[in-house]
């Protein structure tokens, strides 16, 4: 695990240590509230869906040394914001922990910049757009606090199977054209925390995720744009709505 992964995966738990320190503390100081939907977490299973807006982008290495890479400079990677949907499907296993599989439909892109020098003094940027629409299935735990009147707050965990529709592996070069091609598959571990909200008629959640393909999906053809890449994986950020009924 690369140092850009701990240090996400630090700044998430981190956040789900306050978030489930702290709630209890604030919401201890309010005044008694009418308790919605009061049976809720009392049934076994819960069904809804999800609205999203994702940020995807590339966990990239590259190699070392570009002196042979003729005259390539660096590679970077852009992220792009996206959108996915998705259905909600819940099982309470105990109190406090439930398991959710939520198949997702996500859209979104992500670009690989290739900086070119040319000349003594001038650089070009040359960018590498890769459009996605993933077809997600993540199975996950989801472990909640104490319900404090109508809100509570949670972490989550788990992997998820993707299947990439857009994916260009088997496609052919032009002439004046040659895609960046990545594998159709990939699998992800995921990890996140929000809060649930208990509205008169449903529940309401706000969660934050993070995903980190476990897979290199960079298909190599020995070409200025795959030989400086040593490794290329998925890193998705995701802000999601729930509603569940």
């Amino acid at each position: 695990m690369n140092s850009e992964v701990k240090k996400s995966f630090l700044i998430v738990f981190f956040f789900c240590a306050i978030i489930l320190g702290s709630v209890p503390a604030a919401f201890a100081q309010r005044k008694p509230q009418i308790e919605n939907l009061p049976r809720f977490d009392k049934r076994p299973y819960h069904f809804g869906f999800l609205l999203g807006v994702n940020q995807m982008n590339f966990a990239l290495r590259t190699v070392d040394d570009f002196h042979q890479m003729d005259s390539l400079v660096y590679v970077t990677s852009t992220p792009s914001l996206g959108f996915s949907i998705g259905i909600v499907s819940q099982i309470k296993i105990t109190e406090y922990l439930v398991a959710r599989f939520i198949p997702t439909l996500s859209f979104g892109d992500r670009s690989l910049d290739y900086t070119i020098k040319q000349g003594d003094t001038l650089n070009i940027t040359q960018s590498k757009h890769v459009e996605s629409t993933f077809m997600e299935f993540p199975l996950m735990l989801k472990y909640k606090s104490r319900r404090l009147t109508n809100a509570q707050a949670f972490v989550l965990g788990g992997v998820k199977y993707t299947i990439d529709m857009a994916s260009q592996a088997n496609k052919k070069n032009e002439q004046f054209e040659v895609p960046v091609k990545l594998s159709q598959h990939d699998f992800m571990g995921e990890i996140g925390t929000g809060f649930d909200f208990f509205m008169p008629y449903f529940k309401f959640g706000i969660e934050l995720k993070m995903s980190y393909g476990f897979m290199d999906l960079l298909k190599r053809e020995n070409n200025i744009y795959t030989n400086p890449v040593k490794r290329l994986g998925s890193k998705v950020f995701q802000l999601s709505f729930t509603f569940e009924g």
